[in-house]
């Protein structure tokens, strides 16, 4: 690990001036807290928010770049304004990246940094990405895959360097709930994220509510399953009505990453 932490050090330090597509998620995290005790105020990071980003992880990044006390530019961004994205086909996170991309180019050249950087890491380019495409297009940089770091190990290393999120469940976009060919409205967004939001309150943290019209379904882990009493499910089911969920279902599989990814060649992330 110290090894991998060395050549990732190397990498970020020959990159120079860098902005960082930040989510507040696990990896880009991890990338931003090494970049920034490489590059010190040479690295800025870059957070689009918008109805499609979970609405807690706004303020752990908030609250990370604080800690981190790094530069973190927060741009309202609307995806929901680009048709093919609203529109929601298998390949929609690409429009989602390329915006992105577009914005992160923009401010790397307003503020004259050399480098774009995001925390893809060696397990996405064996997953379905399509957003990799886009940052291709736009020669947003690796680091992480270069210096060959999994998703495990970068839980193990942000744990070593004692940052909070090195256990942080995957928090993908709240389009990532909707089967795709759905077309997504921001009032879909607000039902996922209230319902999220609610369940995750009654002690539950790794889940997903995946919409389906009038239907919630619900994943949460199958050993989450023994705490799932008369009384909260009926408060779910409860909750979730208000919502706009007139029906809910839990899924008896269980929580999985990914499930409207499956036969595409990946999960979602």
């Amino acid at each position: 690990m110290e090894e991998k932490l060395h050549d990732l050090r190397t990498i970020l330090s020959r990159l120079g001036p860098t902005l960082v597509a930040f989510s507040g998620g696990v990896d880009s995290s991890f990338l931003l807290a090494v970049a920034t005790e490489v590059l010190r105020d040479q690295v800025i990071a870059l957070m689009t928010v918008s109805s499609s980003t979970p609405p807690e992880d706004a303020e752990q990044a908030r609250r990370l770049a604080d800690v981190l006390n790094v530069q973190l530019l927060i741009i309202p961004h609307d995806e929901l304004a680009i048709p093919e994205y609203a529109a929601n086909p298998t390949n929609r996170c690409y429009f989602c990246k390329n915006s992105l991309y577009d914005i992160c180019q923009r401010e790397a050249q307003r503020l004259s940094l050399r480098a774009i950087a995001d925390g893809v890491n060696l397990d996405d380019l064996s997953d379905y990405r399509p957003g990799i495409q886009a940052a291709t297009e736009y020669s947003v940089v690796h680091p992480l895959v270069e210096a060959r770091f999994s998703k495990a190990e970068i839980r193990v290393a942000s744990k070593l360097l004692g940052l909070p999120t090195w256990e942080k469940p995957a928090s993908p976009c709240l389009s990532s709930r909707v089967p795709y060919g759905t077309p997504i409205t921001a009032r879909m967004l607000s039902q996922i994220a209230r319902a999220e939001s609610f369940i995750r309150a009654q002690g539950f943290q790794e889940l997903r509510v995946r919409h389906h019209g009038t239907t919630a379904r619900i994943e949460v882990r199958t050993e989450d399953f023994a705490h799932l009493s008369v009384a909260t499910v009926e408060a779910m089911q409860h909750e979730l009505k208000e919502y706009g969920f007139p029906s809910s279902a839990l899924d008896m599989e269980g929580y999985r990453s990914g499930v409207f990814n499956e036969g595409l060649g990946g999960k979602d992330k």
